[in-house]
């Protein structure tokens, strides 16, 4: 009976067991709706926010509170989290509740979101992350990218492109002695970031990729898995926007740009 429940009705099976998925459910009936960029102010688990484009936070909240995507385990007192594309601050927010004592570098290329960011973080009196308003790229040039005005600046447009300062990721992971969480959320630059750090991921203990598969680009996500299988990563695969038949279904519905998005969690075993 549970089995039938679990999967029939996954939905209100989760709502019982999860008072962040509830508050989902309510976001979705009241905002699903809403059209693109339309901002809001919301209170969550003692939080409270501004969001530039309601629509996308209902999916951010689901990913990071509801289905806590982000969570890992660490025997660190004061674990260092890198979030790389740390957009509005929602997994700042997410990552300060939970390792109250951890040390966040959040990076984040859009400057107007940057300034949201800044400014979330203020509002709920978080200490203890620092905001770098760079990309993380492959090296400290700078780096074009087409700015959206929510989660979705992208190196893969040329719509509202500007120029914004970078940092190279693997600089910086080869100065940590140790990276208890690396988050990468960067709108199709993954790749490229990935090959550039491929030989500095050995001090990471757990990882986060948001793989992104653009139409206009080849597919290298067989690469990427072969660059954490060599850092003795073990790795999970899900896919945040299922489609049914796919092989008719080409484009993603959410984002006809791209063909496939997927959530990469990888992590060691000592």
């Amino acid at each position: 009976m549970i089995v039938f429940v679990e999967h029939t009705f996954n939905w209100l099976y989760k709502s019982f067991k999860n008072a962040n998925y509830r508050r989902f459910i309510l976001y979705s009936f009241f905002y699903g709706k809403k059209k693109r960029f339309v901002s809001g102010n919301f209170s969550f688990n003692g939080l409270k926010i501004f969001v530039p484009d309601t629509l996308s936070f209902i999916w951010q909240y689901k990913g990071i509170f509801a289905d806590e995507d982000y969570k890992f385990l660490t025997d660190s007192s004061k674990p260092v989290i890198y979030d790389c594309g740390a957009n509005i601050g929602i997994s700042c927010l997410y990552f300060a509740q939970n390792y109250p004592a951890s040390i966040i570098k959040a990076f984040e290329a859009d400057p107007n979101i940057s300034k949201i960011l800044n400014n979330n973080l203020i509002k709920n009196n978080i200490k203890n992350v620092t905001v770098v308003n760079k990309a993380v790229w492959i090296n400290n040039d700078g780096v074009s990218l087409s700015l959206e005005g929510a989660d979705g600046a992208t190196i893969f447009s040329e719509n509202n492109q500007i120029k914004v300062p970078s940092i190279r990721l693997k600089d910086l992971l080869e100065n940590e002695k140790q990276i208890d969480m690396l988050k990468i959320d960067i709108e199709g630059a993954e790749y490229e970031v990935l090959m550039d750090c491929r030989d500095s991921l050995l001090n990471v203990k757990n990882i986060f990729i948001e793989y992104h598969s653009f139409n206009i680009s080849d597919q290298n996500l067989s690469e990427i898995l072969q660059i954490l299988q060599k850092n003795k990563f073990r790795y999970f695969i899900k896919s945040p926007n299922n489609k049914d038949a796919p092989l008719i279904n080409k484009k993603s519905k959410f984002n006809p740009a791209m063909d496939l998005q997927l959530n990469i969690f990888g992590y060691k075993i000592n």
